[in-house]
């Protein structure tokens, strides 16, 4: 099943192929968690809402068509929608506890490493915020889910080139945000 594209795939699993369902799950899973993850602070609800974006692909399958976009265009759109639902029901936000960070095991022994680098990841988080929308969006989908500007472009509905000005703006804006908290820190 690994060497079918996701197309080939997808045409196996609409006709109840099971295996071809769970070889979607294991192609896309981890860049679908890393992008719900990126939007929600809460591990354990990044994994559940993980697992319904794909419980909601498998009760959708059989209303995918190709259309020229991959796959992964649609998926991320499931995920998209669905948290965009669930950040309207639940608009508050949820931050990473240190003591999260490190049962998480994303940390070294050191407590002081371990304050600086949730300080880091809060200072990033930070500048995530005071970013719109839809840079905050581009650089989910293009860093954390690891998509092609292609890919981005489809998943948005916007051309590549309005992709890459969001995401240089962001970059751009994010490197200034990032520089000037650390001079007022210094």
């Amino acid at each position: 099943m690994e060497q079918l594209s996701d197309l080939e795939l997808v045409n196996q699993a609409q006709k109840g192929n099971r295996e071809a369902i769970g070889a979607l799950y294991d192609r896309h899973h981890l860049r679908i968690y890393r992008y719900v993850r990126s939007r929600i602070y809460d591990t354990q609800l990044a994994h559940d809402l993980t697992g319904e974006v794909f419980l909601r692909m498998v009760s959708h399958l059989d209303t995918y068509r190709a259309t020229g976009a991959p796959f992964t265009a649609w998926l991320y759109q499931i995920a998209r929608n669905h948290l965009a639902n669930h950040v309207q029901k639940h608009s508050s936000q949820q931050m990473v506890s240190l003591t999260e960070v490190s049962k998480n095991g994303h940390t070294a022994v050191d407590p002081a490493i371990v304050v600086e680098q949730q300080l880091e990841r809060e200072g990033l988080l930070a500048a995530l915020q005071q970013l719109d929308e839809s840079q905050r969006e581009v650089l989910a989908l293009r860093f954390l889910a690891g998509l092609s500007l292609q890919e981005v472009a489809e998943t948005l509905d916007k051309s590549v080139a309005a992709v890459k000005s969001i995401q240089h703006r962001s970059l751009k804006t994010m490197k200034s945000l990032i520089l000037t908290t650390e001079v007022v820190n210094s």
